[in-house]
């Protein structure tokens, strides 16, 4: 039997219809196995069971062909009608959509021959159709026959909503689905308040449109026109959102629609919307904010509100983003899970339920933008999941000026989640009640399956991309259809009225009063600006908080609890000896020889602050046991292979931890994160690239999300990047985490950035960045070669009575020593180690070597104590491997110069100008950190 349930059902079933008509037209293989069949598959198939119905005596007890007599033999026409039946139904389900009636402005369908009962063998006639039960061929809608049921096929399949479900894997899935189409469960009729309630918000969406483009001729506002019914729909997803125990939706959208889903989604207020457009608030935002904002055009602004539902309040979060599309899906993903994750307990319980995200894609985007399918490969992960996103993508046609087939290579712009098994639903946007169909299937899949969904609403888009260009100059026959075609509000007025269900002056009133509300809401503003009343509506933003020192250490005898619980397992449970003697040694690193290495400091600080309270996130290429195999959060036992995180079981932790390795991914992985950080700003969230350089891959979330979104959004985040950074002969790709780019980026405070040289000092950066009441993000440069070396490590003092110092002073030296230092090296990261281990070191007795910690902000104050303790010196030297047009030397120049007296010249010892930031041969590459250590030494 159990050969027969691991075929394809379907297939399997069209053979053996064919083998029960003519046994000899089916291949020997096939015919053998079916003659072999056991009872309860011949007594379950539904075939033989109407075929003996039907003519008693033409099938024997074993499925086969019984001897026959005139008056008892089954025509084989009819046999091979039932196969013929089923390659039909099965041609709906899979082509239906290619027949659909999709486009609002009435482009005839494609079709395929499939579809056709004429073109099938045999052909079915009506009278042959007639003659096939509906019940035989397992379709849902109605009908006793094929005959009966086949009209209904097609409408269900190839109307104004159309289908792409067979391409998924789960059969559970596509049974649901097809049983959940075809009966159709979800195309509920709307009662006539229903309707009533549908037209009022067509013409709403539709009227505040109309109105902001008279008002304000010339000015962009990116019409949602066209694809109206998009707001209902999102009403109806928020709505079914809250039946599911959503507590908040999340949504994420580019500019197309956005002033008119923050109006009627988010609830705004017309006057704070039609604001933006008279301009108050960019002319308060330049040059005022205390924080140095500098704001945003008024279709990238975020927005929350609260909507009542029957189920309860909703809130409803629109984040902010930039023009760079669909860059916000990741963003919106990791702000759902946040919202999901539960931080108060030890076990960061996820719900699923309690939160939907939502993100509206355009059309031409959502095939040509990479971090699309990136984010789409985040749904089904453990730490990425947030049970089920509802992707509705807003489909114009046409991207700007390019048409379809200029700019994807599928036939759809939905094709690309076929390959993540999500199911597709294609809707005409001037079927409206179709769309809430669509929207209602889409959410119940989501509650039964917990995974994404599709729904590609077909419209059009009534003016050009911004309301300032022409679009007739490139698509001249596309646009004179949409001048004459009505507005989907248009039409359903026309269809109520003709139906009788309202009069056409109630239609005409409901569009007056629209016009109305937005009038009376302009001319009060008016009003107010001109009498200096009007107040811009205040947003919280996040404050800067104190810069007093924080308190970093901790006591002796807390590191050593801690540290002996993060070295606890399980009874039976094996580590790796080769990784079992490391961990144990970490037991004697606390001892006075020292010995803490970079892992166990890290794992220290986690500890430290799960115990009081701070919940922590760090993930990224194989973070769990890191990169460099220097880090085993999690363990594996050694003869089972399951899996333990000590750190996660820490008996007095009140916050949960969370470590996860993501996708080889990171423009989607830090998008993910920086989200999260944002909507749960007291959490630790940590991202590490595999290699610093990776983190190219990322620079649009870098550039329009964590370094400007504090002064374009007033948004900011304790989001830490781990990149691992320095040069040790492995060529360009593997050394720099382009250091040079972060220090451009970095302005009014917007970010930290530091390059420890200790386990200490990681320590207590760790600490600090969650403990500081000032969130900001923080780039970390984190070390390679360091992690193993002995004088990187620390001591037990070093965590229990110090801090982190943005710069650390030559050890060496005595006050006596530095009043007779003549030249005094100022360095970062790796390289001191380079610099002070090197053999010319031990002759440079007038050389004092420092490191600068703390690259941004630049520690002012510390750096004339520092320079303060140098008298005599007649030159400073910034030492770097990067070379000179890289690292940190262009961007802190000028700092360096401030603080030296006139006397003291300031001089750059690295790399020299270089289009690659290092050579490519270990050969090359030694010679190179020789000569920059050796001329740093140089004789004075």
């Amino acid at each position: 039997m159990q050969q027969f349930e691991d075929l394809n059902s379907g297939f399997v079933q069209e053979l053996f219809a064919q083998y029960l008509a003519s046994p000899e037209a089916v291949e020997p293989a096939w015919r053998a196995l079916f003659e072999q069949a056991p009872d309860e598959l011949l007594e379950s198939s539904p075939i033989v069971k109407r075929i003996r119905e039907l003519y008693p005596g033409a099938v024997d007890g074993n499925g086969a062909p019984a001897p026959t007599s005139p008056e008892t033999q089954a025509p084989p026409l009819l046999l091979g009608a039932v196969a013929a039946a089923m390659a039909l139904v099965k041609a709906h389900r899979m082509h239906g959509h290619l027949a659909a009636r999709l486009d609002p402005l009435g482009s005839e369908p494609v079709g395929d021959p499939a579809l056709e009962p004429e073109r099938l063998e045999p052909r079915l006639t009506e009278e042959l159709m007639r003659q096939i039960p509906a019940k035989v061929l397992r379709v849902h809608v109605p009908g006793e026959t094929l005959a009966d049921a086949l009209p209904h096929l097609r409408e269900t399949y190839c109307g104004t909503i159309a289908y792409e479900i067979e391409h998924i894997s789960n059969h559970e899935e596509r049974v649901w689905l097809r049983t959940a189409i075809e009966s159709g469960r979800y195309r509920k009729a709307l009662s006539d308040d229903e309707k009533r309630t549908l037209l009022r918000r067509l013409t709403e969406v539709e009227g505040m449109e109309r109105y902001l483009r008279r008002a304000f001729l010339g000015q962009k506002q990116f019409s949602i026109e066209g694809l109206d019914v998009m707001v209902p729909m999102l009403d109806e997803a928020i709505s079914l959102a809250g039946l599911d125990g959503a507590r908040e939706v999340v949504m994420g959208m580019a500019h197309r629609g956005r002033l008119n889903v923050l109006a009627h989604i988010v609830g705004r207020p017309y006057d704070v919307i039609l604001r933006e457009f008279e301009g108050e608030r960019v002319l308060e935002a330049v040059g005022t904010d205390p924080e140095g904002g500098s704001g945003d055009v008024k279709y990238h602004l975020g927005a929350v509100g609260v909507r009542k539902t029957e189920s309860g309040d909703i809130r409803i979060t629109l984040a902010s983003n930039p023009s760079h599309l669909e860059y916000v899906d990741p963003v919106v993903e990791g702000e759902t899970r946040a919202v999901q994750t539960n931080h108060d307990t030890r076990d960061s319980a996820h719900d699923p339920r309690s939160a939907l995200a939502v993100l509206i894609h355009g059309d031409a985007a959502f095939p040509g933008q990479g971090v699309v399918a990136e984010t789409l490969n985040l749904q089904a992960l453990r730490g990425y999941s947030t049970g089920g996103t509802l992707h509705l993508i807003a489909n114009n046609q046409i991207g700007f000026t390019t048409d379809p087939d200029e700019g994807r290579s599928t036939r759809y712009s939905s094709d690309l989640a076929k390959g993540f098994d999500n199911p597709i639903v294609h809707v005409n946007a001037d079927d409206p009640e179709a769309a809430l169909t669509s929207i209602r299937l889409a959410m119940a899949f989501r509650e039964r399956f917990r995974k994404d969904v599709v729904v590609d609403l077909v419209g059009y888009r009534r003016f050009g991309h911004n309301e300032g260009d022409e679009p007739a100059y490139t698509q001249p026959l596309m646009y004179k259809a949409i001048e004459e075609h009505p507005s989907v509000r248009e039409q359903y007025a026309r269809a109520l009225v003709e139906s009788g269900l309202v009069q056409e002056e109630e239609a005409n009133e409901l569009d007056e009063a629209v016009q109305n509300a937005m009038k009376v809401a302009h001319e009060t503003l008016r009003q107010a600006i001109e009498a200096g009343t009007s107040h811009v509506q205040q947003e919280k933003k996040p404050g800067r908080g104190s810069d007093a020192p924080i308190e970093t250490a901790l006591p002796a005898e807390v590191v050593r609890d801690l540290n002996e619980l993060l070295l606890q397992v399980p009874d039976g449970f094996t580590v790796h000896p080769k990784l079992k003697k490391q961990l144990d040694r970490r037991r004697e690193t606390l001892g006075s020889e020292g010995g803490i290495d970079w892992g166990q400091a890290e794992a220290l600080a986690f500890a430290s602050l799960l115990v009081k309270g701070t919940p922590i996130r760090l993930t990224g290429q194989d973070t769990e046991r890191g990169t460099f195999s220097h880090r085993h959060l999690v363990l594996h036992d050694f003869e089972t292979g399951e899996k333990y995180a000590p750190i996660a079981h820490l008996s007095d932790a009140t916050a949960p931890f969370e470590v996860h390795n993501s996708p080889l991914s990171e423009m989607a992985a830090l998008g993910f994160e920086y989200g999260y950080s944002v909507a749960c700003p007291r959490a630790l969230v940590l991202w590490e690239a595999q290699f610093g350089d990776f983190v190219n891959s990322a620079q649009v979330i870098v550039d329009q999300f964590i370094v400007s979104g504090l002064s374009k959004w007033h948004q900011s985040s304790r989001l830490m990047l781990l990149l691992p950074h320095g040069y040790e002969g492995n060529g360009p790709e593997h050394s720099s985490a382009r250091l040079e780019r972060f220090m451009q980026l970095a302005a009014q405070e917007n970010m930290r950035i530091v390059n420890c040289s200790t386990a200490a000092q990681y320590f207590h950066v760790l600490r600090r960045q969650a403990l500081h009441p000032k969130a900001r993000p923080l780039v970390h440069l984190t070390p390679k070669g360091l992690l193993r070396l002995k004088e990187s490590t620390s001591r037990l003092d070093d965590l229990a009575k110090g801090s982190f110092r943005p710069i650390v002073d030559d050890p060496t030296l005595d006050e006596d020593g530095r009043r007779r230092a003549r030249r005094l090296v100022l360095c970062s990261g790796k390289v001191y180690y380079d610099i002070v281990g090197h053999e010319a070191r031990r002759e440079a007795e007038q050389i004092a070597v420092a490191r600068l910690e703390q690259l941004y902000p630049f520690p002012v104050a510390a750096y004339d104590e520092l320079l303060s303790r140098y008298p005599n010196i007649t030159e400073l030297v910034w030492a770097q491997e990067e070379p000179q047009n890289m690292g940190a030397w262009r961007a802190i120049r000028h700092r360096l110069e401030e603080g030296l007296p006139a006397e003291v010249e300031l001089r750059y010892v690295g790399r020299p100008w270089r289009a690659s930031p290092s050579e490519g041969y270990p050969t090359a590459h030694r010679l190179e950190q020789d000569r920059i250590a050796r001329e740093t030494l140089a004789a004075y």
